[in-house]
Formats: structure tokens, sequence, C-alpha cells
């Protein structure tokens, strides 16, 4: 029960990824916003929410849009007035068009960039506008994770504006780590390789597979757990002097 006691916004919490991250957190005690632009569950089955209710958690579901700051400030304010504080803001939303360079229009460039960049610099910055006006409790006053990808490090076959995106992320990670370190506010990244969410479209290439089976050394893809575990690692006490980190969570793929 790690986070017992403790507020956490997840964005794009509703599927994938995010929704194992949610289910994850709230199973050790916390008290999960998840912010979405819908409780449908891209993969298929019962919106987050109710999973986590029924399972004994506590979750609230606040729909939103994370390019509005109106949106991301209405929703640290509802988790205020519930808790008194925001323990930990992890910005996990994202979008892809799949397209390389000569067939993505200005159009798709900047959706793509508004929910992977701007989204995950508006709510770090409600996040720490927020913190620092905190109370110090285990040594920190807050703790974002925002999640990457090693499509932010190497290139992303095809996906120009999604590498463009979660490359902002990592940067944007380790910066405001070294700006509000002092402040006592910890941020880092999990970024993950190839993760098999059960959603439908072009994750499920058949050949984007092949690749990524052989490009990873361990045995398997990753599982949307995987990260969760690797999230819930990094938003709490056990992860106290560890900042502007970009954590692979790969199966090793970076390393090979």
């Amino acid at each position: 029960m790690r986070f017992e006691n403790r507020a956490v916004i997840v964005t794009g919490g509703s599927s994938g990824i995010g929704r194992a991250i949610c289910r994850t957190l709230a199973g050790e005690g916390a008290w999960v916003t998840i912010f979405d632009r819908t409780e449908e569950v891209r993969e298929g089955g019962r919106p987050t929410v109710m999973e986590i209710a029924e399972a004994g958690g506590k979750a609230d579901f606040v729909q939103g849009d994370v390019t509005s700051w109106d949106d991301l400030d209405r929703a640290v304010n509802g988790v205020l007035a519930r808790h008194g504080r925001l323990d930990v803001m992890i910005n996990n939303a994202a979008t892809s068009v799949g397209k390389p360079l000569l067939e993505t229009s200005e159009a798709e460039w900047e959706h793509v960039l508004a929910v992977n960049a701007k989204g995950v610099f508006l709510g770090c910055k409600r996040a720490v506008q927020q913190m620092i006006t905190q109370d110090v409790r285990a040594e920190v006053r807050g703790r974002i994770v925002n999640i990457s990808s090693q499509h932010g490090m190497i290139s992303s076959p095809g996906d120009i504006a999604y590498g463009t995106g979660k490359a902002a992320v990592v940067y944007m990670t380790r910066q405001i780590a070294a700006d509000y370190g002092a402040q006592q506010i910890i941020c880092n990244a999990v970024a993950p390789g190839k993760i098999m969410t059960g959603k439908i479209g072009r994750a499920n290439d058949p050949d984007l597979i092949d690749y990524s089976q052989r490009r990873t050394p361990l045995p398997r893809l990753g599982r949307p757990d995987d990260v969760a575990s690797a999230v819930a690692f990094l938003a709490s006490d056990d992860a106290r002097y560890i900042t502007g980190e970009n954590l692979m969570v790969d199966g090793g793929w970076m390393a090979a």
C-alpha cells in the first residue's frame, strides 16, 4: 500500500498503458483521478473507474483534453477540493498518425505535437504550480512521472511526429527535474518499448510486431502491467533519490 492516502492524476487513463497504471496504483491504495477524453476502453472492457471500484479501490473520472490548460486546471482543482494536495501527476496521454515526413500533413503534425508535447508541458506545469505550494512529505512536495518512449531516443519507424513528441518528453523530464529539484519536486519518465495493449490499428501490424520481436532480447513483447510497475516504483517513496531519469521498459531493446 505504497500510495495509501495519496492523490494521483493519470492522463489518458481510460485505455492501454494508462489503464494499467490506474489499476496498479489504486491497488496500492491511491485515490486515482482518471483524466481522459472518454471512458471508453479502446481495447475493450468495462470503464477503468468501474473496474477499480469493483476491486475495492478509489477512483474518479474527469473528462478533458490534455491540450487544454482549463481542462487540466479543472482536474487539479477537483483533486485539491477532495484531498487538499496532489501527490503524483502521471502524464501518459499520447497519440500518433503513423506516417513518415513526406506523408505527414501540417495539421497531423500539429495535432500529435499538441497531445504528446504540449499536453505533457501543460500537465507538468499545472502539477509543479500546485506542488511548490505543498508541505514536504517523505522528503518531497510531489512527484511527476511522464510516459516517454524508446522512440524518443531512436527513430520511430514511419512516424516522425510521434517520435519528435516523445523526444520532447525526455527533454522536459530532465529540465523540470533540474529546475525544481531544490523545491523537492521529483520528475522522472518511463520509456516503454513495444507494448501489446490490445488496441486495434497500426500497433498490431504483423510486420511491426515481427520487427519488434527481432529487436527485443527477452523472449516476449511488453505488457501494460510491465510499464505500470515501473511507474509505480518511480511514483513511490522507493525512488526517493531518483530524478531526471528516463527508465527503459523495453525488454532490452536499447541494449541490443
